[in-house]
């Protein structure tokens, strides 16, 4: 066992200041450590205590990973107690061959830090192996002229063992003729002689039979025997004699298979066959008779095979020159190789972390290699280096070892692998080189948060969506790995109420798929905003929010809803009392509808869908007000239907209907005849129109006694009843029992519940009645002259209570300029064209709410005084302003913007004969 160089182990201080500079100049320092072994050890040997001579302590085997690397591990380390073991078998005839000093490189490598330290192992030879004859028998021919004294070469025995394991002696059996005789040459190798002892007698004895023995100086010895046949032949006096004792020459290992390398050349005096000279191989190893050949005939050396001198760097052989006479002579040839710059470097990695955290420090070591090139001198020397642009370093250590460290920070997400080809380089000339690649992973770190595709995201849904249907998809991104780019997706916040937030929306925690949970109403939700968030599943995890903004479309699932004009709370029809002399283009009354939807699928247009005479009414397509198309004529019913339908613009569109009652009277006790079913035909006959007219008068004065005795009966009745006592403003309400309103489904949440009592100074007190809209929950009432009657039993029942009305005032009705129209004194355009503006909306909602704000005023010239027919007893004080819905965001009403003064002086200048717009209910009840 020789000297031993150990490191002491080092702080991970030391490991962090000092990782590169010290492996650097600590091999110049220190020499190899040094064993001796025999070969042929068991496995398990122990060959030494490896960390002892490195200075480690038995912890510091597993702690620094002590283990030993060459190109054929023979050896291992033992990690419980740091000894160097026999790993696997060690032959030195197969290791060093031929060579007599055989020796076996190593290198103990530790880590933490990191360091190389060089191991040579001695390999003694040991007596295992026997001398061996290359032939069992042994043929020779001796002249028998030949004198006492004569020598005759035998082939010698070969031993793979080299000093005194080798061949120390030879034997022959006892005879009288022969003598045994051991040359030494200048190697050291002995070669056995026959030596004749007294001369031979073919004719007395013509063969002899010999036992040659070899024995080496092993202990004990072996030996190997062969037999030995001499032939005598007659005389040949004269021995071959070679021109050199030893031939010696130098070939390059370039040298192609099939040249020449050397001839020998042996003379000999003897004439004839004694003459013939055979040159054949003597003393020679089996790879050196398979690499070179000899020409018997000629002594001519060729090889068979390429030399190559990494693999052997000098050939020795015994050539023999033999005569015809059988006599012969050796001599010893000696072929150098010439090393040539024929093998590229040889890059070997020896320790290799192949995945790396992509936050890494710089200066990391990432591989341990080495360089080997085989050939000598200038042409073995390797120098190493990498492409440029790399994150990475070449650091040389020693003995041709080479660190491969990091040199910047690296990105993952950037460059997910590295193929770092290393180039070693030779000084030879031309120089050779070799490339080996590594593939280094970077391992993934979450410093990438999710990112979304989109800043954010606005989806549009349409009204009454299925419930569970996807509405929206957000997707988002991670460029890390494994759960460091699995993204989830959910929702941190919303400007509906958290409570409720889980009934109208979820997300997909894995898709993003965002789904509505129930059917939404564009009428009473018209978008919302959501906040989701995309986490992916790295510690820590990293998120990202992002907004959705979802707008619920509008759908035609609103049917028109018609304001005016409403039924009376039995379900009857109203009426209207147009006066006879009512020109054409008077305005009768005005159907007012409303639609929850929005855009086209809330404009309304007004259709007569049946009429008593069609002719005689026109109707505003957009406006839906009547005005008489013609005067009346005498032929002329004075009662006429109308039956009005209503479409909005929706696809398909929906509609709904109003029955208008217009009764062509001057006052109310003209028209209340002509409230009868009875339709009186117009025949030429005279005869006939007597029987109607006698008919009609006497219909009249039994209609006038029941409304009479009907009024004077609600009378009565109600003097006991606080409803009729009006509240201090005049208003009133009478309940139904019995009947619940929900306007939680879109329907219009307002009630016309007003009753109003007006008293004139002169008249008789009419009681004036109308339904409310969407319920029978209250009644509406007002006293007033003109005003709406009921028509019924009841009234025939108190026909004292019917007095002459007074004409009707002239206030209410409208002048050209201030009729509905597109803008200022226009006419109404007929012809559907859209609202250009806003602005223009509202101010025609404006005018039709205008009139129905005057039951609330008071003041107002427009039907406001006693005796008066405005607008507000047209349309019925239910479109007062605070009752009416604003439909400015969804409804549009084409029309004019326009406004209505309070100028009573400014109406259209012509006073109808007894015009009356009064408000009269049908005897026979109209259903929609």
């Amino acid at each position: 066992m020789g000297g031993s160089c150990a490191q002491k182990p080092r702080t991970r201080r030391g490991q962090v200041l000092l990782p590169f500079l010290l492996p650097l100049f600590y091999p110049a320092l220190c020499e190899p450590i040094r064993y001796s072994i025999p070969e042929e050890l068991p496995r398990g040997s122990v060959v030494g205590n490896l960390a002892k001579d490195l200075g480690l302590s038995v912890l510091d085997v597993a702690a620094r990973k002590l283990r030993v690397s060459a190109e054929k591990l023979h050896f291992s380390v033992d990690a419980d107690s740091g000894d160097l073991l026999v790993k696997d078998r060690i032959d030195r005839e197969q290791i060093c061959k031929t060579r007599r000093r055989c020796e076996l490189q190593l290198e103990a490598v530790v880590e933490n830090p990191l360091n190389i330290f060089h191991i040579v192992v001695m390999i003694e030879d040991i007596n295992d192996h026997a001398p061996q004859f290359d032939k069992k028998e042994i043929h020779l021919e001796i002249i028998e002229s030949v004198s006492v004294g004569a020598r005759i070469s035998l082939d010698p025995a070969t031993d793979p063992d080299i000093n005194l394991n080798s061949i120390k002696d030879y034997q022959i059996s006892p005879n009288p003729y022969f003598s045994l005789m051991v040359r030494v040459n200048s190697d050291g190798g002995k070669f056995p002689e026959l030596s004749l002892e007294k001369p031979l007698d073919r004719e007395e004895q013509s063969s002899h039979r010999l036992i040659l023995t070899a024995l080496d100086g092993g202990d004990p010895p072996r030996s190997a025997t062969t037999q030995i046949e001499i032939f005598i032949k007659d005389t040949n006096d004269n021995s071959p004699v070679f021109s050199k004792d030893e031939y010696r020459i130098s070939v390059s290992e370039s040298l192609p298979p099939g040249s020449l390398v050397l001839q020998v050349t042996a003379t000999d005096k003897d004439e004839g066959i004694n003459a013939e000279i055979n040159y054949y191989f003597r003393s020679t190893a089996q790879s050196t008779r398979h690499m070179f050949s000899l020409d018997e005939k000629t002594g001519m050396i060729t090889n068979n095979q390429s030399l190559d001198y990494e693999d052997v760097e000098r050939y020795t052989m015994e050539v023999e020159a033999k005569d015809g006479g059988g006599l012969s002579t050796q001599c010893k040839v000696v072929i150098e190789i010439l090393d040539e710059n024929d093998n590229s470097p040889e890059i070997i990695i020896t320790s290799l972390s192949d995945e790396i955290l992509e936050d890494s420090p710089p200066g990391m070591v990432i591989a341990l290699f080495k360089t080997r090139d085989r050939d000598f001198g200038g042409n073995g020397e390797v120098k190493c280096d990498i492409e440029r642009d790399l994150p990475f370093k070449i650091y040389s250590s020693s003995n041709n070892y080479y660190k491969l460290v990091t040199d910047r920070t690296l990105d993952r997400e950037q460059d997910p692998e590295y193929n770092v080809t290393i180039t070693a380089t030779d000084k030879g000339k031309p120089p050779l080189s070799s490339r080996t690649v590594i593939t280094l992973h970077i391992t993934d770190v979450n410093d990438n948060p999710p990112v979304f595709n989109q800043a954010s995201y606005m989806v549009h849904v349409a009204e009454n969506n299925p419930p569970g249907a996807s509405i929206a998809q957000v997707s988002a991104s991670d460029p890390d790995l494994g759960p460091n780019g699995q993204v989830s997706y959910s929702i941190v916040a919303s400007d509906l109420e958290p409570r409720a937030l889980s009934s109208y929306v979820s997300v997909s925690a894995l898709s993003g798929v965002v789904f509505a949970q129930r059917a939404f109403d564009h009428e009473q939700l018209r978008s919302f905003l959501l906040t989701l968030q995309a986490r992916d599943q790295g510690s820590p995890a990293l998120s990202t929010n992002v907004s959705l903004r979802v707008l619920v479309g509008d759908r035609n699932d609103n049917a028109p809803r018609v304001l005016y004009p409403a039924l009376g709370p039995d379900g009857s029809a109203l009426f209207d009392m147009v006066p006879r002399a009512a020109e054409p283009g008077y305005l009768i009354t005005k159907v007012v509808a409303v639609d929850a939807d929005s855009g086209h699928n809330a404009w309304l247009s007004y259709h007569v869908l049946q009429a008593s005479d069609p002719g005689l009414f026109s109707l505003g397509l957009r406006t839906g007000e009547v005005r008489t198309a013609r005067a009346l004529g005498d032929k002329d019913a004075a009662r006429q239907r109308l039956l009005v339908t209503v479409k909005d613009g929706g696809v398909p569109p929906l509609s709904a209907t109003a029955t208008l009652l217009l009764v062509f009277a001057d006052s109310l006790q003209e028209a209340l005849p002509d409230l009868t079913d009875h339709s009186v035909p117009s025949d030429p006959q005279a005869e006939l129109q007597f029987y109607l007219v006698v008919a009609l008068a006497f219909i009249s004065v039994l209609f006038l006694l029941a409304v009479t005795l009907a009024i004077a009966l609600r009378l009565r009745h109600s003097s006991s009843r606080a409803s009729w006592g009006c509240l201090q403003s005049g208003l009133c309400s009478k309940s139904r029992p019995g009947v619940s309103l929900d306007y939680t489904q879109g329907t219009l949440p307002y009630s016309y519940n007003l009753c109003v009592a007006q008293t004139g100074k002169a008249e008789l007190n009419f009681l004036k009645c109308s339904a409310p809209l969407h319920s029978t929950q209250d009644v509406v009432c007002s006293s007033s002259p003109g005003a709406l009657v009921h028509v019924g039993d009841e009234l025939t029942s108190h026909p004292e209570t019917l007095t002459l009305q007074a004409p009707p005032n002239t206030d209410w009705r409208f002048s050209q300029a201030q009729r509905p129209g597109t803008s200022g004194s226009q006419n109404g355009d007929e012809t559907g064209t859209w609202p250009n503006n806003q602005f223009d909306t509202e101010m025609l909602q404006a005018m039709i709410l205008a009139s129905a704000s005057e039951a609330a005023d008071g003041s107002s010239t427009l039907g406001g005084g006693a005796g008066t027919m405005g607008l507000s007893a047209r349309y019925g004080p239910q479109f007062t302003l605070q009752h009416v819905p604003d439909y400015r965001q969804n409804v549009y009403i084409p029309g004019s913007n326009a406004t209505l003064t309070n100028a009573a002086g400014k109406r259209d200048g012509k006073t109808p004969a007894g015009g009356n717009g009064n408000k009269k209910k049908s005897g026979k009840k109209e259903k929609k």
